[in-house]
């Protein structure tokens, strides 16, 4: 698992070092529709009694999205103010978001894809990717700090044997630091 995990992490390192010579263009989907006018009435009420907070949609809302443009809000917080409400829906390699106006109820949806690799960046930085996607990078980061600890005990059973060892481990720390410390302004 170890072995498969830093061979991925080793990639998306790579990817990400050179996001910015990586032509991708993004995949931009805009939908617009006038929720129902008893739902814009319910939102309103609601927005007059939370204006400026920051509260997940009733469940009507999350429903008639669901029902129009099959979008999960799942909970997500909104920001409601007097006018409208936005709904911010951040993902892995893109986002979305909707408003909703509550005055004539126009609502839109707008969903961005920046492409697999960008999808691949942010799941190696852990952007936008959840709660168990977190707990496995975190898993795998203590099981990586093994397999190097297990590492570094086989040199130190070998090291006798081998005496360029210790340098090369030396340099293993030295020349990130001397880099770091030269060419990182």
């Amino acid at each position: 698992m170890c072995l498969m995990g830093m061979f991925l992490f080793a990639i998306t390192g790579i990817t990400l070092n050179h996001a910015s010579q990586i032509e991708s263009k993004p995949t931009i989907e805009r939908l617009q529709a006038t929720a129902p006018a008893a739902l814009v009435a319910q939102l309103r009420s609601y927005a007059a009694e939370h204006d400026g907070a920051k509260e997940p949609l009733p469940a009507a809302a999350e429903q008639w999205l669901d029902a129009t443009w099959s979008v999960q809000a799942g909970g997500r917080v909104a920001e409601w103010s007097a006018d409208e409400i936005y709904l911010a829906m951040p993902r892995a390699g893109g986002d979305a978001w909707v408003r909703i106006e509550l005055d004539g109820g126009a609502a839109e949806f707008e969903k961005t894809d920046r492409g697999w690799i960008s999808w691949l960046n942010d799941v190696h930085k852990g952007r936008n990717t959840g709660t168990a996607w977190n707990w496995f990078i975190d898993i795998f980061a203590v099981m990586c700090m093994v397999f190097c600890i297990t590492g570094f005990l086989i040199l130190k059973f070998h090291a006798a044997n081998r005496p360029f060892t210790w340098p090369m481990v030396g340099l293993g720390v030295l020349i990130p630091i001397v880099i770091a410390l030269l060419f990182i302004h």
